[in-house]
């Protein structure tokens, strides 16, 4: 595909006769992990949802793989995880992947990929209603993964998990864009930024800045990301 995975032009989201989204343009390269990060309550779901097409816009533009975001078209080629678990509480994990894989046109080996992929191995016959918040997130992004999407749009896809599962799912996320996909992965824990190959910081409704963790780093002095972050913010705000 040429040009950009993701493009947004002059993008603005109202919401109760009050602007939560600024005028907001940028592009994201195919097969790149792309971070969108900032404080709770910024935007970040809000722009993820303009990126799906679920949102309802103001104005501007949003691309996706090509085509207007929403298209039809890109039902099976962009996988969407919410903050809030997306699957049946009252079917196990097994379960819930048989329905979405039926959805999808997918077979039993891609289920059993993505369980492992996951780290839920040994757990698929679990009641998703018996599991934990982690565990059922967890389900929720095996169903993202079904269709091999060529974007996937994550958002904060490892609250409440372990350093090590995070770490192992931050390596399949890696592993997929060395595969073509692109990810575009929101989080408010700057330790997370290290792991992503392009950085958009996000603060009140804008993008103050798409960078790189080096970038970043380079940019202002500080090693630690969070605090090259704040420095960031400071800067804005003394301007």
């Amino acid at each position: 595909m040429p040009g950009p995975a993701l493009a947004i032009s002059g993008l603005r989201v109202a919401r109760g006769g009050r602007e939560v989204l600024h005028d907001i343009s940028l592009e994201v390269a195919a097969g790149t992990v792309t971070g969108l990060l900032g404080p709770s309550g910024c935007g970040k779901t809000t722009l993820m949802r303009a990126v799906v097409g679920v949102q309802v816009v103001a104005a501007g533009e949003v691309r996706v793989l090509g085509l207007a975001a929403g298209s039809p078209e890109l039902r099976r080629r962009v996988g969407y995880l919410t903050q809030a678990p997306s699957v049946y509480a009252d079917l196990s994990a097994a379960e819930n992947l048989r329905y979405f894989a039926a959805i999808v046109g997918v077979g039993p080996e891609r289920i059993a990929e993505v369980i492992d992929t996951v780290g839920l191995t040994g757990r698929e016959g679990q009641v998703v209603a018996s599991m934990s918040g982690g565990e059922r997130s967890r389900v929720s992004l095996a169903t993202a993964l079904l269709s091999r999407p060529e974007m996937l749009v994550l958002d904060e896809p490892t609250v409440g998990l372990d350093p090590v599962l995070r770490a192992d799912l931050w390596r399949a996320f890696h592993a997929l864009a060395d595969a073509g996909a692109t990810l575009l992965v929101s989080s408010h824990q700057m330790d997370e930024a290290s792991e992503c190959d392009q950085l958009m910081l996000m603060r009140e409704g804008a993008i103050l800045e798409v960078t790189t963790p080096q970038g970043l780093r380079d940019e202002t002095g500080e090693q630690d990301l969070a605090k090259a972050f704040l420095a960031v913010i400071q800067r804005g705000t003394a301007t």
